[in-house]
């Protein structure tokens, strides 16, 4: 069973929500902007707030960014409540964090309790990059393109497909609460490496530099927007690859967290130009190819491949074909995800690649 409600939660009347025993799988961004109150709040109200699975730590602790449970704390459940925010990469932990949920769920056959996504914009908005898998991928991740350009309850739908779920799903509309009209998508950080209005355009590329040998500034203000080692050496003799719109400036940061903590790094920023249309996965591999061109040091680690998930790309990356011919890959990829996509699209708008 599914179904798209186009009312807020609080105003749903289905049995579970009101009298049976709810668990809420939550963020710091499902707070309720109109009423001044978390999702979980309203169901200590009603008194069958039954289960609450957030994140451990303080809100933004680096590290912490997953959502931990088990499997036997769903089976007396009536229904779970999902509201987090995703970043719009498939790669962002919280997301896979719900789609291991809906895996469990599914599991529990006829015992499963309903799903209930309290649906977010996406603050990668509906630009689309990269390709679907093409080969082992993480654990709990969709068919979708690096960028997808969805909603998370766009890809919880998707996913719901994808792996022939039986349990009642209910997406609640993005536009149905107060939020979408108050507050930016990003204005409450998604997570402790996704703290402002730049990250997610940083991020479709920029998580990649997480499984190599190089920080994407994680444990730093600008996260995704930096990134560099102790054994790279900036020279501004040196032409950086930068697609237009795109500036590159050679800096120095220390981490607080994350690798190379308490370590000075050298590397770049990337600076955007009002209007820029950004690649961010497309650039990060040319950035990729020219780093490991010039440093020995400089290494793809463990869980890399199967976050590209991409044959072609790694070709590129091997120095095996051209960027001509991995942009034209990501290109006809692309198209291909979009014809996927929107099938899944439950609002207006439709997501797009640059042309």
């Amino acid at each position: 069973m599914f179904s798209f409600r186009t009312t807020p939660l609080e105003d749903q009347l289905d049995r579970a929500l009101m009298d049976g025993k709810v668990g809420c799988f939550c963020t710091q961004n499902c707070w309720d902007t109109a009423r001044g109150r978390y999702l979980y709040d309203l169901f200590r109200q009603r008194g069958n707030l039954a289960a609450l699975f957030m994140p451990e730590g303080a809100e933004l602790t680096p590290g912490t960014n997953h959502i931990v449970f088990e499997v036997d704390r769903l089976k007396d459940l009536h229904a779970v409540v999902v509201e987090i925010q995703d970043a719009g990469a498939r790669y962002f932990n919280y997301t896979k964090d719900v789609f291991r949920l809906m895996e469990c769920l599914n599991g529990l056959g006829d015992a499963s309790p309903a799903l209930y996504v309290v649906d977010h914009i996406n603050p990668a908005g509906r630009y689309v990059e990269g390709t679907m898998p093409a080969g082992p991928v993480e654990p709990h991740t969709p068919k979708v393109a690096h960028r997808h350009g969805l909603t998370l309850g766009e890809l919880a739908t998707l996913y719901y497909n994808e792996i022939g779920a039986r349990f009642p799903l209910h997406i609640v509309s993005a536009l149905a609460g107060a939020q979408a009209r108050q507050i930016l998508p990003w204005t409450i950080a998604p997570a402790s490496d996704i703290p402002g209005m730049f990250t997610c355009e940083m991020y479709s590329g920029g998580g990649l530099w997480n499984n190599t040998t190089i920080t994407p500034g994680i444990g730093t203000a600008r996260p995704y927007e930096y990134f560099g080692a102790p054994f790279i050496k900036p020279n501004t003799l040196e032409t950086v690859p930068a697609p237009q719109g795109v500036l590159m400036r050679p800096c120095t940061f220390t981490p607080a967290a994350g690798r190379y903590q308490g370590e000075r790094c050298a590397g770049w920023q990337i600076m955007l130009e009002p209007g820029a249309e950004y690649h961010s996965l497309l650039h990060t591999l040319q950035l990729m190819r020219f780093l490991s061109e010039r440093y020995s040091q400089f290494e793809f680690t463990e869980g890399f491949h199967a976050k590209l998930a991409d044959p072609v790309l790694e070709s590129y990356l091997r120095g095996d074909i051209s960027f001509q011919e991995a942009r034209e890959h990501v290109k006809l990829e692309e198209q291909k995800w979009i014809r996927k996509a929107k099938r899944f699209s439950l609002y207006d708008d439709q997501p797009y690649r640059i042309k």
